[in-house]
């Protein structure tokens, strides 16, 4: 623990070659920024009315499953722990026993959408009005559209509910409606935060057809592609099917779960039904550091490696239960222009395997590839959709001789072991402040009496150096302090639990006003050290102080565990300059070695007797 107090990782960055990138490089210099806003839509699902022949049309298109979950209570801070731990790199989890994802095998338990078919893949629109017309018999009107995207409040409005004599072609038009904003509510939300893309829709022209389409693949890769892009330390935001995310934890990691539905009607296909949502009770407001503390210490025993293994089969459908060997296909999952390796090579243990060092990764660039409207992405991702089409002949397996040990040994090299800092930064900068007190303390006490110049030369640099390093602890600590006094103004419009906070929000802007504020005067501004000068022998009281002058004909002086407060705005803002203060080590040490005084033009001050001050040009050393 002491090496990642540290050292977080990687040792090795060959895997893990964009942690500048990542969140957890912001969060382990201090820029936390809260809870991610989760944008999943599913509250205003139970007000669509549908119909015996609407449902048998939304069962036909492989849906069935996915439109009979209820909304569930997210869990925001836990979410955004997770979302710290994800690797874009490697499309995994990094904890500390290893590395875990969501494959597959999770979809087709937990949601029941069709794992295996034909690829999500088609045209991309840029307008509403032509596909509207086509599929739905009716054009939104201009302010529920924006581009080729629809707002979901439009489709419940105008389709919730349909005649139960209505002409089937209407029928087939409402159910269409329906499954747009079933999709666009669960499974493919976007950060818009109310709209869908239009271009599922010609998916849904034939009911039968659609059923034939790899659902499932096509939302975890919307869900890997939310994740790395939520990942990013630039985000604030995530989306894709996030009741998938937690539920996913609460079976495999034994931290924030909610009581398991007991109840026989739980229990139940698909088993997401299991959980009761959010965890309720004394704990209910546990944020992301408290989350985050808890994944940096997960121990092999909170980890549920095969938690669907005493399942009762019986109660699977058959076309998921039969597929469910592509959870260990190592393939390339697709949703229109987002493809997303699946790499269950990496995360053997969760089927009962034993571990190898995995392959390496090869580095690829996502694309958006769907700028334009009216193009057929097909002819552009001729790659991925080989890959897909080769997933039978990808599954993974392994050898049963394989020792793990090698793999935790390689893991720790190339994994980011931790997020949070084993001590805080408050704390590490409170015991570096104490220490160098300490020296400059014990430095200033020590007689010079009978040394020789190099040894009264050394003295003299380590109390240099002190204070020099003190005065530069006292800037950071200004700027924190700005930094705390904007999170609590930030804070106090935000609403709930919710808390974001934007990397480095507010800063440029303080530093900017503030340098504004203080041009003027920061020139005439007087920083004082009294340091001990045993060596001085026609100094009576062994004190020195190095000044700048001060505004307002005022003398503001540093002295060990007291700061002028006015001082500490300008010196963080503004800092000061140090090619005045003094230009280097040796000059300092020899000048006042000499009884002398360094002014900012080269030229000495005498000494005077105790109580005088030597005339004072920009700055000046006074006895």
């Amino acid at each position: 623990m002491d090496f990642y107090a540290t050292n977080p990782g990687p040792i090795d960055d060959s895997v893990l070659y964009d942690q500048e990138k990542h969140v957890s490089s912001a969060v382990w210099e201090g820029q936390e920024r809260g809870a991610l806003r989760c944008h999943e839509h599913t509250s205003k699902l139970d007000q669509w009315t549908l119909t015996s022949k609407q449902i048998e049309l939304v069962n036909k298109a492989g849906f069935g499953y996915l439109r009979l979950i209820p909304a569930i209570s997210l869990d925001n801070p836990l979410i955004s722990a997770l979302v710290e731990r994800w690797r874009r790199e490697t499309n995994t989890f990094h904890f500390t026993v290893g590395e875990m994802s969501v494959t597959l095998e999770d979809v087709g338990y937990l949601l029941g959408l069709p794992i295996d078919g034909e690829p999500v893949i088609g045209v991309t629109y840029t307008t509403c009005d032509a596909v509207c017309m086509r599929y739905l018999g009716r054009t939104p009107d201009s302010g529920s559209t924006s581009g080729g995207m629809v707002k979901l409040s439009w489709l419940k409005e105008t389709f919730s509910r349909c005649p139960e004599d209505a002409p089937f072609d209407e029928i087939e038009r409402h159910t269409r409606a329906y499954l747009l904003y079933l999709v666009g509510s669960t499974v493919f939300s976007t950060t818009t935060g109310n709209k869908v893309p239009v271009m599922y829709l010609p998916l849904f022209e034939n009911f039968d057809q659609a059923g034939r389409y790899a659902w499932g693949a096509a939302a975890l890769s919307f869900l890997y592609r939310a994740l790395g892009n939520a990942s990013l330390r630039s985000q604030s935001t995530i989306s894709g099917c996030l009741t998938l995310l937690q539920c996913w934890s609460y079976f495999r990691l034994n931290i924030g779960r909610p009581r398991l539905n007991h109840d026989p009607t739980h229990d139940r296909f698909p088993f997401v039904f299991r959980w009761k949502g959010k965890h309720t009770g004394p704990t209910t407001n546990r944020d992301v550091a408290f989350y985050r503390k808890a994944l940096d210490s997960l121990k092999p025993s909170e980890v549920e490696w095969c938690p669907y293994m005493n399942i009762n089969c019986a109660i699977l459908p058959e076309d998921i239960r039969d597929n469910l060997i592509l959870g260990r296909s190592n393939t390339m999952l697709i949703c229109f222009d987002k493809a997303e390796r699946h790499l269950p090579d990496r995360c053997l243990r969760q089927f009962g395997l034993r571990q190898p060092i995995p392959l390496d990764v090869q580095q690829w660039e996502r694309k958006s590839r769907g700028v334009d409207g009216g193009v057929d992405l097909s002819g552009k991702m001729e790659t991925e959709l080989s890959e897909w089409s080769d997933r039978h002949l990808r599954v993974v397996d392994v050898d049963e001789d394989v020792e793990e040990s090698e793999y935790l040994h390689w893991y720790l090299k190339i994994t980011r072991k931790l997020v949070g800092r084993p001590i805080p930064i408050s704390s590490e900068f409170q015991r570096m402040n104490a220490a160098l007190r300490d020296i400059a303390n014990v430095a200033d006490m020590v007689s010079t009496h009978g040394m020789d110049d190099q040894q009264m030369h050394a003295v003299t640099r380590i109390r240099y150096l002190a204070h020099e390093c003190l005065r530069d602890q006292i800037g950071n600590t200004m700027i924190a302090d700005i930094t705390d006094s904007d999170q609590n103004e930030v804070d106090k419009k935000i609403r709930g639990k919710e808390r974001i906070r934007r990397k480095g929000m507010g800063i440029k802007r303080r530093r900017k006003d503030d340098s504004e504020q203080f041009q003027s005067t920061s020139s005439q501004q007087q920083f004082c050290i009294p340091t001990s000068m045993d060596m001085m022998d026609h100094i009576e009281n062994n004190e020195v102080e190095i000044c700048l002058p001060p505004p307002d004909d005022s003398q503001l002086c540093y002295i060990p565990g007291k700061v002028d407060e006015t001082h500490r705005i300008s010196d963080a803002v503004n800092g000061i300059d140090d090619s005045g203060f003094c230009p280097t080590v040796e000059e300092v040490d020899d000048n006042l070695l000499s009884g002398g005084a360094v002014s900012d033009h080269g030229g000495m001050v005498s000494s005077l007797e105790n109580g005088d001050m030597a005339q004072q040009n920009d700055y000046s050393v006074l006895v």
